[in-house]
Formats: structure tokens, C-alpha cells, sequence
């Protein structure tokens, strides 16, 4: 069955009026095969365009139609990708999703390592298992930005690091990137002893040299969970160790600072919490082109809830309390602590969750589950509601890690779960003040669900 077939049109849009039909199978657009998802936002851009057709008998149609400039076709395909999602080729050592338990659902086992959802959802890759024409299509649609798990430039250390003989390629495909001026976002999981010390002073040098082509490198230390009997053995990052490592992005970046006018490089808020450490000021992470890797999250989450705040008189607010991560409770805390000096009668507790589920290393509001929700605030004062970050629920969904659904914790703790945004300090000081909150994202495909620490 061809994943280019329409499964269906929208009511009143441009295919719509066209007369396209749902079991029809998308050929061309002006010409050029249609192939994936890809193929079809590029071509279908265009104002004027000329789409081949094949129906469910063979036989072949052509339609011309106008629309707005980029306005959307309207058509809907068997899957988001018009393709089957591409898995990631490689056994990295510090691989996330190799460290979840068994028994959950199966997209949280599904290891993504696709440029397409790179380049429409955010997710990044690896590269591996890019071939050369994939390599070139990205250069002739202009794919940009790409995010990109660099972990290492060393074509040894990250092939012993990802397992795979191609991985050694990394540097190789993103300066052909760069010379076509595609733009790269850069990730690296920091792993002690294996890639940090004079390995990330060789990979945040040699990512330099392709700047402004990469445009941003995060910095964020391996998610080590209690599940990794028969893995590679790596620990968490001490105190000193990270500590040691924030001196050493921080030093690169103040060079490259003083040379090129950014900094380019930034370490996560873990890392800053791991090492006992004040965040730095909003201003240090320039445009926050890193908050999906938890870079200047806090910060931003501080700053806007202290604006939201600023002009607000003193008023009378439904009892509440927030339910996060342990390494973000104290900034939650002070947050609600200003709400409470501003506002006045501002009733709310912060509860920190430990994560049991994944092991205690865990302490990133997104990996919490809802059995520890549930274990953890069984009989503690909740007041009327209580608010939890949005990024312990799949995206656009009511339902945690652990299959756990918002519904269910509601009943067992008889309390009110409203979902805030995790990014936005707006939302947390509305939500604080019992203000409604808008609708939340509409649902992913499958295949976007991945998480931080998954290159």
C-alpha cells in the first residue's frame, strides 16, 4: 500500500474544491515525485500547482489548482510522514530508551532517527543513517534548521560511542551542510570521562569552526536510570565533575563570545543544579535557542512569571498546589513565594516528586509518572487543584509515562490536575492566579514521542 494515498480531504480547502478524493494516491506535485512528507510541504508551497493523481484502478489523472502561498493543501495521508518513521541504526552507550523498564507502550521503545521529524518536530539525529541522496535532498530543499546529537567530533571516540562504523561521518555531512548554508542546531551528551575534558574541548572547537552554519550547542549531562543491567557501566555527574565541566563550556564560550559575538555554547540547567550553582542571567542565553534541551528553561520560567506578576493587585486565590521535579521545585518555590509577596493570599504548596519509577538520579519534571504522582501526594494538603507541568504527559494527551491518565489521578487524590505549560511562566503565574489556561498542543503522530536525553 502506497503511504502517499490520500485518506482523506478537509471540508473547504484547496483540494477540496479541486475535486481530490480520499483513496487517490499522490504521484507528483509540478512535476516532481512525491516521496514523503517532505517532498509534499516543499512542492505543495507554491500558489499554482499541478498535481498527478493515481486512482484505486491504476489509471492516472492530472489536476490544476490556486491557492494562497503556502497555504496548506488539505490533504491528509495514511501516515504523518507519507513514510514509515526511520528507526536509529546505532547502540549508543548512553541510549535513554535502552534504560526504560518493560512493559510500556510501544512508542516510548520506538528509537527515532529521522531527518524529517528533525526538520518538523524538533527531534534530533544522528546522521548514521542519512544516505547520499538523503544527504543531497536536504541541500536541494533547503532542510533548515537540522538538530544534530554531535556527542563527539572525533570520528573514533563517537563511533565507540554510538556503536555504529558511520558515526565517524558526523563532521564530514555537516560541513557539506555548512557549505550549502544549512543552519544546525548541536547537542551533546555529556558523559564523564568518555566524551568531556579534552574530547568536548575538541568538539565544541571543531562545531566552532562551522558557526554561523551551527548555530547553537547545548550541553546536557546523560540520564542515568536504575534499569541498566547489561549496559555500559556510566555514572552520574558528581558535584565536582560538574562543576568542573560548566568552567570548561564556560571558558569556550567566553572566547567565542569575544570573537564572533555569541557565545554558542551553553550548558544545561542540570548541570547547573547537579553542580549546587546559580543559573545564569536571562541575558547569558541569548536567544534560548536550546530551552528543548532544558537550557535557560528555569531562567525563562523565572523571568516571565515575575513580569506576569509585576502589575497584579492583591487578591484571593483558590488553594493550590504544583507538583514537579525535584531539580525545578526551589525556582517553583520562589516563584510561588513572589506570587504570594506581590498578590497577597496567594495559598499554594510546592511538592518536589522523587522519582522512584526511573531511580532518584532522574529529577527532570518530564520523567515523572503518575504512580509517583500518586504515591507520593496520597493524603498531602493539595487544596482545590493542583498543577503539574505539561511535559509529564505525552504531547496533546492526558496520559503519563505510565500509562497513568490524568482522570485516574484525579479520582485517587480527589483534587482538581490542571496542566500548565512547561515552558511558559505566563501560564504558571495564570494558572497560580486560577486564571483558565489555553487549550493545550493538538496531538503528535506516534513517532514524535522521544525524549530528551534519546539522541
Amino acid at each position: 500500500m502506497s503511504l502517499t494515498k490520500i485518506s482523506s480531504v478537509d471540508p473547504r480547502s484547496p483540494a477540496d474544491r479541486a475535486g481530490l478524493r480520499p483513496g487517490e494516491t499522490l504521484t507528483h506535485i509540478n512535476g516532481h515525485p512525491i516521496v514523503d512528507v517532505l517532498d509534499y510541504k516543499f512542492y505543495a508551497y507554491d500558489p499554482r500547482l499541478e498535481l498527478t493523481l493515481s486512482g484505486p484502478d491504476g489509471g492516472s489523472r492530472t489536476v490544476r489548482l490556486r491557492k494562497e502561498e503556502g497555504e496548506d493543501l488539505g490533504l491528509n495521508f495514511e501516515t504523518y510522514l507519507m513514510d514509515r518513521a526511520r528507526s536509529c541504526a546505532n547502540k549508543c552507550i548512553f541510549c535513554f530508551v535502552d534504560q526504560m523498564p518493560p512493559g510500556m507502550r510501544k512508542t516510548l521503545y520506538f528509537k527515532d532517527d529521522d531527518a524529517r521529524l528533525s526538520f518538523l518536530m524538533g527531534n534530533y539525529i544522528t546522521l548514521t543513517n542519512l544516505s547520499k541522496r538523503e544527504i543531497q535532498r536536504v541541500i536541494d530543499l533547503r532542510i533548515s534548521p537540522i538538530n544534530i546529537s554531535v556527542h563527539a567530533t572525533d570520528p573514533e571516540l563517537r563511533t565507540a560511542m554510538l556503536k555504529n562504523p558511520r558515526a565517524g561521518e558526523c563532521l564530514e555531512i555537516m560541513t557539506e551542510f555548512a557549505r550549502a548554508g544549512i543552519e544546525m542546531n548541536c547537542q551533546i551528551v555529556a558523559c564523564p570521562g568518555v566524551n568531556d575534558g579534552p574530547a568536548l574541548d575538541r568538539t565544541l572547537r571543531e562545531l566552532g569552526a562551522l558557526h554561523p552554519a551551527v548555530t547553537s550547542v547545548a550541553v546536557v549531562p546523560v540520564g542515568v536510570t536504575k534499569f541498566r543491567e547489561g549496559l555500559c557501566k556510566i555514572e552520574p555527574y558528581t558535584r565536582e565533575q560538574a562543576a568542573a565541566l560548566i568552567d570548561q563550556v564556560e571558558a569556550f564560550a567566553a572566547g567565542f563570545l569575544a570573537e564572533h559575538g555569541t557565545s554558542l555554547a551553553w550548558c544545561s540547567d542540570e548541570f547547573y543544579l547537579i553542580a549546587g550553582r546559580a543559573l545564569p542571567d536571562k541575558s547569558y542565553y541569548e536567544d534560548m535557542d536550546q530551552l528543548e534541551n532544558g537550557v535557560g528553561m528555569l531562567r525563562l520560567l523565572h523571568h516571565q512569571a515575575e513580569l506576569a506578576m509585576e502589575d497584579e493587585e492583591p487578591e484571593q486565590t483558590v488553594p493550590f498546589s504544583i507538583a514537579t521535579g525535584v531539580s525545578a521545585a526551589p525556582f517553583v518555590q520562589e516563584i510561588v513565594d513572589n506570587a504570594r509577596e506581590k498578590c497577597g493570599n496567594i495559598k499554594g504548596m510546592v511538592y518536589p516528586i522523587v522519582n522512584h519509577f526511573f531511580g532518584e538520579t532522574i529529577t527532570v519534571s518530564g520523567l515523572i509518572t503518575g504512580t509517583d504522582l500518586l504515591e507520593q501526594l496520597k493524603g498531602k494538603d493539595l487544596g482545590e487543584r493542583l498543577l503539574i507541568p505539561d511535559n509529564m504527559l505525552r504531547a496533546g494527551e492526558r496520559v503519563f509515562l505510565d500509562d497513568v491518565t490524568v482522570e485516574q489521578l484525579e479520582e485517587a487524590l480527589g483534587v482538581t490536575v490542571i496542566p500548565v505549560p512547561a515552558d511558559s511562566g505566563f501560564d504558571l503565574a495564570d494558572a497560580i492566579l486560577g486564571r483558565e489556561l489555553e487549550p493545550s498542543c493538538p496531538v503528535l503522530p506516534p513517532e514524535a514521542e522521544y525524549y530528551r536525553y534519546n539522541p
